[in-house]
């Protein structure tokens, strides 16, 4: 808000001498990050699709599994997988230009059984050429694929999407809910399968915009109906907390700060 770039994506283009993922974190809402024409990359910028209020039903809940360093990094690996995996050379060519389609004009109708079901495949789809680059890339851990398995099992059940995964270079789940009452349901579930720690007190595991789900059954998770007369092993202290947020607004004007702004420097 108040930042004004001279050019479509020159925000963008200046994070991306950084990292991709500085590129497409910068503004708002749902951004899309073009891929370019240009040698150089120079055109390969994010864009804002539409303002974090287009979507005011969606709720994101994330399930860090690992804050520790990742084995393998972003970068580095992408590497990899260019130089070895013909699986993400057929997904980039092939499947990821349709994808973006999809995914767009799901946004823009805000379609979340469409959104979930190419959110959840694309994120697959990824790790998958994560195993077929050599040597083979291991993001999700056996948290992971739980934290899978539980999305999956509840959709399955309802036969229609309740709620969508997405992982990227890591353990951690991004799970999406097409409203309150799903989300409510969603932490739910999460709290059920993965308890805090013994010694960890819920309010520093339950973190973020909790107030806003109103969410009264933080002390005592119901035991899921799709999992009714199934003996559930439930895995406390494997999550290291749950953050609780919304697609949110792009970058600020700050009056007050300690940067120098005609150089730039730290006052």
């Amino acid at each position: 808000m108040g930042v004004q770039e001279r050019y479509k994506g020159e925000i963008s283009s200046i994070a991306r001498i950084g990292s991709g993922s500085a590129c497409r974190s910068l503004y708002g809402g749902f951004v899309e990050w073009e891929m370019g024409k240009d040698d150089d990359g120079k055109d390969s910028v994010a864009i804002q699709l539409v303002e974090e209020t287009h979507w005011e039903d969606l709720f994101v809940i994330i399930a860090v599994v690992s804050s520790r360093q990742k084995e393998t990094s972003s970068t580095s690996g992408m590497q990899d997988s260019v130089n070895t995996s013909k699986l993400l050379h057929h997904r980039a060519k092939e499947i990821v230009p349709k994808v973006i389609i999809e995914m767009r004009k799901a946004i823009l109708e805000r379609d979340f059984a469409t959104f979930a079901r190419i959110c959840c495949a694309d994120s697959n789809q990824f790790h998958a050429t994560c195993l077929d680059t050599s040597p083979p890339i291991f993001y999700l851990n056996d948290t992971s694929k739980k934290i899978i398995s539980m999305v999956e099992r509840w959709n399955k059940a309802e036969g229609t999407p309740q709620a969508a995964y997405t992982f990227d270079a890591g353990p951690n789940a991004v799970l999406f809910a097409p409203s309150k009452d799903k989300a409510c349901e969603l932490l739910s579930r999460l709290l059920f399968y993965f308890p805090p720690a013994a010694d960890k007190n819920i309010s520093s595991y339950v973190v973020g915009d909790v107030e806003s789900l109103a969410f009264k059954d933080i002390d005592s998770p119901f035991k899921p109906p799709e999992v009714d007369g199934i003996n559930i092993t439930r895995f406390s202290g494997e999550l290291d907390y749950i953050l609780c947020t919304r697609p949110g607004g792009g970058p600020l004007v700050l009056k007050d700060h300690l940067i120098d702004s005609s150089t730039g420097l730290p006052l």
